[in-house]
């Protein structure tokens, strides 16, 4: 079962979450989810097996330009995660399609998302889905 993450939620969102980015806790994450979702741009969606949260999505709407569209607000994948034991069943691309149906209630006619280079797994959930790839960058930073 998918739904919506209510406020009340956002602890299960934000565990999900520290096992796809293990160099945040918990803690942090559940914090900035709650102020994102002070802004109706934001969506969490929770998958539910057994009555327990194992898989979460996060959309965004961003008003800033998306490589490789052509429109605004454009619907935008931000983060996606099964866990591991329940992976290759289909729960993945239901909470794509929840993000997507979501953005789309939203008014938008695009969506995108993004992945590292070298995280393959990733990149064949993209393509498979129906996604194009429509850049590959590297990113720099410096210290001043």
């Amino acid at each position: 079962m998918i739904r919506q993450a209510s406020l009340t939620e956002i602890t299960f969102v934000a565990t999900l979450a520290q096992e796809l980015w293990p160099e945040n806790t918990v803690a942090s994450l559940e914090a900035e989810m709650r102020e994102s979702l002070k802004n109706s741009d934001t969506a969490f969606f929770l998958y539910y097996a057994d009555n327990q949260a194992v898989a979460f999505a996060h959309v965004q709407l961003r008003h800033d330009y998306v490589e490789g569209t052509d429109s605004s607000p454009v619907g935008y994948l931000e983060g996606i995660y099964v866990q591991e034991a329940l992976r290759k069943q289909g729960i993945a691309g239901q909470l794509l399609t929840a993000c997507q149906t979501w953005a789309k209630q939203q008014g938008c006619t695009e969506f995108a998302s993004d992945c590292e280079l070298t995280n393959d797994e990733s990149l064949r959930f993209h393509l498979s889905h129906g996604f194009i790839e429509a850049n590959r960058i590297i990113c720099f930073t410096k210290k001043l």
